[in-house]
């Protein structure tokens, strides 16, 4: 009896993970955008552009209309910030020196997305919401004031090897067969600080003044992300998703006639 229990709930699991990946598709991921970091107290700080982002991609397709996708991301991301620590002594913006540091991190997005289909089932509209979890592998830093540059060594008292935040954006993709080509707009939204701030660790000037020039450490400095990606996709059945063949119901008309009648 025992080994029968386990005989069915094996089948019913197969069951569902093979339902669940026909209505799935996995995707590669890549793109180019910018970073900065919301430093406060406030800093004279610039974005940084030209970083960049890889990854895999995972999506479950729910059969209710407009409810959409969900799915999770794993993803390689550049991030970082780059600040003036000297701004004060100028007047003019271009004779600043700045200090710069660009992050290698792996993010991974829990995300939703509300979508709509168009022009037959092949184009899907989207606008999305994720949570998102990163770890900060390694850094380079390179400052302008010192004209030193190299890489950066995370200090445990110091750096956050792990942040957490939000992200929103949207997208189109096409579908062509089993194949979804995507272009996504996502903007991530930090909401943990990539350094501990003075409270936990309050003296720089025992620092490398190259590697780390803050005269205190940041009270808060979330990072930020704007990522422009394209996506190849792969669907896992050739029918297409069960959103397109359900049939919806139809409203009863009210029947009902009222009499104005006294009679």
């Amino acid at each position: 009896m025992q080994r029968l229990k386990i005989i069915l709930a094996t089948i019913a699991a197969t069951a569902a993970v093979a339902t669940a990946a026909a209505q799935s598709t996995l995707g590669v991921t890549g793109g180019w955008g910018m970073t900065t970091s919301r430093l406060y107290p406030a800093q004279e700080t610039k974005s940084i552009w030209g970083v960049y982002t890889g990854g895999v991609s995972w999506r479950y397709y729910a059969p209710t209309r407009f409810v959409g996708a969900i799915g999770v991301d794993l993803e390689f991301m550049q991030r970082g910030f780059s600040f003036s620590p000297d701004a004060y002594l100028y007047e003019d913006k271009k004779d600043y020196h700045y200090y710069t540091r660009k992050v290698n991190s792996i993010t991974m997005p829990l995300v939703w997305q509300p979508h709509a289909y168009l022009f037959k089932n092949h184009l899907r509209v989207y606008i999305e919401a994720a949570l998102t979890f990163t770890y900060n592998i390694n850094a380079t830093y390179d400052n302008e004031l010192t004209g030193v540059s190299g890489k950066y060594d995370f200090y445990l008292p110091r750096d956050n090897r792990l942040e957490y935040g939000l992200a929103g954006g949207g997208g189109i993709d096409i579908l062509i067969g089993q194949v979804e080509f995507g272009f996504r707009a996502r903007y991530y939204f930090g909401l943990s600080d990539i350094m501990r701030n003075r409270n936990k660790y309050y003296d720089n000037g025992l620092d490398d003044q190259n590697a780390n020039p803050f005269s205190l450490t940041p009270l808060r400095s979330p990072v930020d992300n704007l990522m422009i990606s394209f996506k190849v996709a792969f669907r896992f059945n050739r029918e297409g998703f069960r959103e397109w063949t359900v049939k919806r119901p139809k409203r009863d008309k009210n029947k009902e006639t009222f009499k104005f009648s006294l009679d």
